[in-house]
C-alpha cells in the first residue's frame, strides 16, 4: 500500500514509518521539521518538508491510508502559543480530512487522552478535542473512513529529551544524564497511563488493517497506571538522583487512564506494562 504519515519526522511518526517500511509499504512523510528531526528518517521512505496545511497540493489518487500524527504536543507550551496550536492542531486536521475525503483515503487521527478531563483547561486539550470533532464530522457527513487513536503518555526510543516539547520521560532521561534530580510538577500524585511507543505503533497498524464494525475510536492505553511519584521512585531505584517538586501549573489534570477495552476486544491489541524493563535499559 501507499501510505502518508504526517509528522513522520517526529517521535511516534518515525517509529511508525520504520514498522510500515518493514512491512514493505511505500511511505511518504509530510513534516515541516518544526519539532521533528531529519536524523529520525528511514532510508526507504520519502520525505516532504512542508506545512501540513499544504497537503491539498499533494497528489493522493494512489494513496490508501493517511496517518495524521502532525501536531504541536504538550499542554504547557500551548498556553504560550495558542494561535499556532489552533492553526496546526485544528486547521491542519481539517486540511488533512478534506484532502482524505477528496481522494477517499482512509484517515487515522492521533487523538489524545487529555479530552477525558475538562478540555477547556488548556488550549492543547481543547484543540485536540476539536480535531476529533472534525474527524467525526467528515466520517458522518462525508462518509470518510476515519478513525481516532487516543494516545496515553507515549514513551520510548526517539522521544524528545529537551525543550518545551519534551515529555516527562524525555525530561527525566535528560536530567539523569546531567546527574540532576527529577523535576515533578505539583504534588506528584497525579495518575497517568504510560504507553510504550512500540505498542502504539502496533495499535495503529491494527487500526489500519481493521475493516469492519461501527467503532472508530480506539483507546491506546495499557490499562496500568502510575502516579508521577511512583514513576520517579522507579527511576531513582536505579539512578538515585532524588526529586525536586515545582509549583503546579494549569492543565495538569489529576488522572488519565484507558476508558474502554475496544482496541483489545475488536483489534486484538495486546499492550504491556514495559516501564520497569525500559527504565532498566536506559
Amino acid at each position: 500500500m501507499k501510505i502518508v504519515v504526517t509528522g513522520g519526522n517526529g517521535f511516534i511518526g518515525s517509529n511508525l514509518i520504520r514498522a510500515l517500511c518493514a512491512r514493505g509499504h511505500e511511505v511518504v512523510s509530510i513534516d515541516d521539521l518544526s519539532t521533528g528531526k531529519e536524523i529520525n528518517e528511514v532510508r526507504t521512505a520519502s520525505y516532504l518538508y512542508e506545512d501540513i496545511e499544504k497537503i491539498s497540493y499533494f497528489e493522493g489518487s494512489e494513496v490508501d491510508v493517511v496517518f495524521h500524527l502532525a501536531a504541536l504536543a504538550r499542554i504547557r507550551p500551548s498556553f504560550k502559543y495558542p494561535t499556532e496550536y489552533f492553526r496546526v492542531n485544528v486547521k491542519g486536521t481539517e486540511a488533512v480530512a478534506d484532502w482524505a475525503k477528496n481522494y477517499q483515503v482512509k484517515m487515522i487521527y492521533a487523538g489524545s487522552s487529555s479530552l477525558h478531563n475538562n478540555p477547556f483547561t488548556s488550549p492543547y486539550a481543547t484543540y485536540k478535542a476539536l480535531g476529533e470533532n472534525i474527524v467525526q464530522l467528515y466520517r458522518q457527513s462525508f462518509n470518510l473512513d476515519a478513525h481516532i487513536a487516543r494516545f496515553y503518555n507515549v514513551y520510548g526510543p526517539l522521544e524528545i529529551l529537551e525543550g518545551e516539547y519534551a515529555s516527562l520521560f524525555g525530561i527525566w532521561r535528560s536530567m539523569m544524564k546531567k546527574g540532576q534530580p527529577l523535576p515533578i510538577i505539583g504534588d506528584g500524585e497525579q495518575v497517568r497511563d504510560f504507553t510504550f511507543v512500540d505498542d502504539i505503533v502496533d495499535g495503529l497498524l491494527k487500526i489500519m488493517d481493521y475493516d469492519g464494525g461501527e467503532n472508530n475510536i480506539w483507546e491506546l492505553g495499557t490499562g496500568h497506571t502510575y502516579s508521577v511519584n511512583e514513576l520517579a521512585s522507579l527511576f531513582n531505584d536505579k539512578y538515585k538522583k532524588g526529586t525536586i517538586h515545582l509549583p503546579d501549573v494549569p492543565g495538569n489534570y489529576r488522572e488519565s487512564y484507558r476508558m474502554d477495552d475496544k482496541a483489545i476486544e475488536l483489534l486484538g491489541w495486546a499492550p504491556k506494562n514495559r516501564i520497569p524493563e525500559y527504565i532498566s535499559s536506559l
